[in-house]
């Protein structure tokens, strides 16, 4: 923690900011080791504080030992009055992507009072958080391993006349038998027409064969997160599925394969894009390549045509293509993989044979 506290404070330097509050929950976490569902930390070139309440002073005490800890009686902008006379200072920030109108509203004031600038700022943790270090990169494959070894039982599980709600529940649990402490988001399974949308909640309907059936599950593990998709088709399937699927995985095999350190993040997107739309699919890939993971299922930097910034070397992303048509369902592949120097490592192992015997 304090190898991040010190690169955060570079950052404060290079903007003139003498302090940053933190308000965002997974960077609180991911500069004190604090895992408690409120708090606000106030960085300084000196210092590093860490305001909670009652329920939480013993937790952030054994958490968070190199940070003080200042129990917090009352709403935040009257707990920041002394600190403000205490540690003074011309300009703070504050992060602006989380902070409400409301919340701002009410700090101000105090900061105009106190003479002190408040300045919203964006990216400044966001940014440390995108280079893996190699303890959170070793969390990311263990909560990649609990997602795969639950997947890899549901393909030995599942069969024609479950529902999409009971095959969710069994990936759910059994993920949660091996260990992950959380689900990174609502397991998708979407199945025949389901899969058009590409954040279809499991509802009631049957599995049925021969139709596509996409399952986008992630488990957390010690804060950490994954994010697998598949396509899988029980039983045989028809034509036009092998077609859909067979570009999909093409699309996804050709970034993989491209992606490095360096590599605009546009351009990365666009090596799976340019095949899609060459093969006439290019409306039906409706979202962008991927994503950043770690204490966040979507951090950054995006693999998106809408974001330019190089890739950098230890950033973990998703590379999940799809095409989705109305009336007919859809075709996604995902896999997290580590961005390095020389290539792309694919850190998930799932298969990714779509049928499946039944």
């Amino acid at each position: 923690m304090n190898g991040r506290l010190q690169r955060l404070r570079t950052r404060l330097h290079e903007r003139q900011l003498d302090a940053l509050l933190v308000t965002q929950p997974e960077n609180r976490r991911y500069l004190t080791g604090f895992t408690g569902s409120a708090g606000t930390v106030v960085v300084t070139p000196e210092r590093a504080l860490l305001l909670v309440d009652f329920r939480y002073v013993e937790q952030a005490g054994r958490e968070a030992p190199g940070l003080e800890i200042v129990p917090a009686k009352n709403r935040l902008e009257e707990d920041l009055k002394p600190l403000l006379r205490e540690v003074g200072g011309r300009r703070w920030g504050f992060e602006s992507t989380h902070v409400t109108v409301a919340q701002h509203e009410k700090l101000r004031p105090l900061f105009q009072e106190a003479g002190i600038e408040l300045e919203g700022v964006e990216g400044l943790v966001e940014g440390l958080r995108a280079i893996k270090e190699p303890e959170e990169l070793a969390l990311v494959r263990e909560a990649i391993r609990v997602t795969d070894e639950a997947f890899e039982h549901f393909l030995r599980w599942v069969r024609p006349g479950v529902t999409e709600r009971e095959a969710a529940w069994e990936l759910e649990k059994t993920m949660r038998e091996n260990g992950a402490e959380a689900l990174a988001f609502p397991i998708i399974v979407a199945s025949g027409p389901n899969g058009a949308m590409p954040h279809h909640r499991a509802g009631d309907r049957p599995l049925q064969r021969g139709e596509p059936i996409v399952i986008d599950m992630g488990a957390v593990y010690q804060g950490y997160q994954a994010d697998m998709t598949r396509t899988i088709c029980l039983g045989e399937a028809d034509g036009r599925f092998w077609e859909i699927y067979r570009l999909v995985r093409a699309a996804q095999e050709r970034a993989e394969a491209g992606i490095r350190a360096g590599m605009p993040s546009a351009e990365a997107d666009g090596l799976a894009r340019e095949m899609i739309a060459a093969a006439g699919y290019g409306e039906q890939f409706g979202h962008g390549l991927g994503h950043s993971i770690g204490l966040s299922t979507h951090e950054m930097p995006q693999l998106s045509p809408r974001f330019h910034d190089p890739l950098p070397a230890g950033c973990t992303v998703t590379v999940e293509p799809g095409i989705y048509l109305p009336g007919w369902g859809g075709v996604r592949i995902e896999d997290v993989v580590l961005v390095r120097e020389d290539g792309a490592e694919v850190l998930t192992r799932s298969s990714k044979e779509p049928l499946v015997v039944v």
